[in-house]
């Protein structure tokens, strides 16, 4: 009876684990990465919201074109993002290394947006294909 129930409790674990953690919500689940192509495209088309998760102070500095200024503008989000929750929403930071896009995404996904995407390139990634950065 022993062995049952441990290999009970061990076939759960695996299932567990498998579908990317035990009782994580869906805004911890990994967010898909956008390539830069198709970022450049969505821009240029204007259907993309960006944030920039990089702090106010770099986002003065120098942000991708049309992004928001998450860390200025979180506490109000939902009113900065669209009403349309199909809508493309990216969110980015100081390139691959960084982790910090993670609370944007998690938020606008909590808002209920099912488009959320990750530029993993960030600032870097985006400087290093050439293009130019916005400066406020």
């Amino acid at each position: 009876m022993k062995f049952l129930s441990l290999l009970m409790t061990c076939c759960a674990l695996i299932v567990c684990f498998a579908n990317a953690g035990c009782g994580a919500s869906d805004a911890a689940k990994a967010v898909p990465d956008i390539s830069h192509e198709e970022l450049v495209a969505a821009i240029k088309a204007k259907q993309v919201v960006l944030l920039d998760a990089n702090g106010s102070e770099s986002y003065k500095k120098g942000h991708l074109p049309g992004a928001i200024d998450y860390t200025a503008g979180k506490a109000d989000l939902k009113s900065a993002l669209p009403a349309d929750k199909q809508a493309l929403v990216v969110a980015y930071c100081g390139g691959p290394q960084c982790g910090a896009y993670k609370e944007a995404a998690e938020a606008a996904s909590a808002l209920g947006y099912a488009n959320v995407k990750h530029y993993s390139g960030g600032l870097k990634g985006w400087t290093a294909q050439g293009a130019e950065l916005e400066k406020q």
